[in-house]
């Protein structure tokens, strides 16, 4: 009784909120948890490593090839009704995922919580700008974004611990209950189902076309140098990739509309900053835990208490950053926040070099305020750039780039870590992939930097 009377007197918009900041942070986390006990998975299953990949692999994927199209299904069914099927899926998926007999189940269960995640996505960025005015839309989707961020940074360092008391299983309870809060809250606190006034026809083929294209190409991106036909995939998924966007340009109820991309340059220039953020930042946890464990040899426990740093500062200063963003130009805090980023990759690069420990913890404060300051003000920037029938559209892309983004990292991470340095020992190689790692993901932070400030140019001459 105490606890409904308290939630009586949060102004509705924010009980929605509410409701999604608990999926923003279930979602990432369900993608990022799994890092540290992918060990323990295989050892369970007698896996290797290239099979173990795909674990975090196949639910990026299927959430990437789901998103565009569930957003024009939120459109025609209901925003509310397909966020609401999306925590179903995902916890019944959750469940379902902690008896699996084999890691072929496993990798089953976690393609359809991928899909789950997909109708989460292409409606959560829509509703919060549905439900706040303009000049509350930058704090809302900061206190939103600092749980997306939370999830995507403390998913290793929650992983980590539950691995190592509980076992991998745990993970899956914990996302189970956080879907079923999610499911529950919006029964409770989501009263419209936000249809769009005159829906569009279904574009089948363009979501056919988008999904092979998507499958193959990212197929053969991660696999390439495990496999020598995967790059007869990626070929084909560019190929594909090239017919739907010309299938896309010539019709009128496009999945994805093009025109809109060339037309709006805040949106589209916003959301290929979003793109080269996430595909410089996402695998940096990863190569983080492989550093503290491998290298230094650290335990899944220890390393992960050091990487909870980040994600502290990016929750305490998202919803700031957002605030700020409703007062002064996004842009110019997404370039300051990616160049904040940028200095701290060059800093995790010069850690792996000297290979200190003490010398990560103030890199790690660095970079989560470099995420906080780019993260809501960017979000912001897409969805003000759109018209409310777009909002859809635009949480859909806001989730399919930072998806993309993510495939992209961890592809990239694969393949460096693959190469072989003559005359180096297997430590002394995998530090000195690890530090190019690194530096790559430096330059591809500060190359995000100059679609952002373009935008921030054109924004003053208007």
């Amino acid at each position: 009784m105490y606890m409904r009377a308290k939630l009586r007197r949060i102004p509705p918009a924010y009980r929605v909120l509410l409701t999604i900041m608990i999926a923003s942070f279930m979602n990432p986390l369900a993608g990022s948890a799994l890092t540290l006990s992918l060990p323990s998975i295989g050892v369970q299953y007698g896996a290797g490593p290239n099979a173990l990949s795909w674990v975090l692999e196949i639910y990026l994927l299927t959430s990437i090839v789901c998103l565009l199209p569930m957003g024009k299904v939120a459109d025609r069914w209901g925003k509310r009704r397909t966020f609401f099927s999306g925590a179903l899926v995902f916890a019944v998926t959750s469940i379902a995922a902690i008896f699996t007999p084999s890691l072929g189940w496993l990798l089953a269960f976690r393609g359809l919580q991928g899909i789950g995640a997909a109708m989460i996505f292409a409606t959560n960025m829509s509703i919060i700008s549905l439900v706040f005015p303009p000049e509350q839309r930058g704090l809302a989707m900061g206190w939103n974004v600092s749980m997306v961020y939370t999830g995507l940074a403390a998913g290793p360092v929650l992983g980590g611990l539950l691995n190592y008391y509980l076992g991998w299983q745990s993970i899956f309870c914990l996302l189970a209950m956080l879907a079923t809060a999610c499911a529950i809250a919006t029964q409770l606190f989501m009263r419209q189902d936000w249809l769009t006034a005159k829906p569009s026809a279904t574009d089948y083929p363009g979501a056919l076309l988008y999904g092979a294209a998507l499958l193959l190409a990212m197929f053969g991106l991660s696999e390439c140098v495990n496999l020598n036909w995967a790059w007869v995939c990626l070929r084909a998924g560019i190929v594909l990739f090239a017919c739907f966007v010309r299938h896309e340009l010539r019709t009128t109820d496009a999945i994805l509309p093009v025109r809109l991309l060339v037309t709006n340059r805040e949106f589209s220039l916003s959301s290929l900053t979003a793109m080269l953020n996430y595909c410089a930042t996402f695998a940096t946890s990863f190569l983080l835990s492989v550093y503290l464990q491998s290298i230094l040899g650290l335990s899944s426990r220890e390393a992960g208490l050091i990487m909870l740093v980040q994600p502290v500062f990016m929750a305490i200063l998202s919803p700031l950053a957002g605030r700020l963003s409703d007062k002064h130009a996004p842009a110019l805090l997404v370039s300051i926040g990616m160049g904040v980023i940028a200095c701290g990759l060059l800093g995790f690069a010069l850690a792996v070099h000297t290979r200190t420990l003490w010398g990560l913890l103030p890199v790690l404060v660095l970079v989560g305020i470099g995420f906080a300051l780019f993260a809501a003000p960017n979000n912001n920037a897409i969805m003000s750039s759109l018209p409310p029938r777009y909002y859809s559209l635009g949480s859909a892309m806001l989730g399919t780039v930072r998806q993309g983004g993510q495939v992209l990292s961890m592809a990239t991470v694969t393949l460096l870590l693959s190469f072989d340095w003559q005359l180096a020992t297997p430590t002394a190689n995998l530090q000195r992939n690890i530090e190019l790692a690194f530096i790559l993901f430096t330059l591809l932070c500060l190359l995000g930097i100059l679609p952002s400030s373009s935008r921030q140019k054109k924004a003053g001459s208007d």
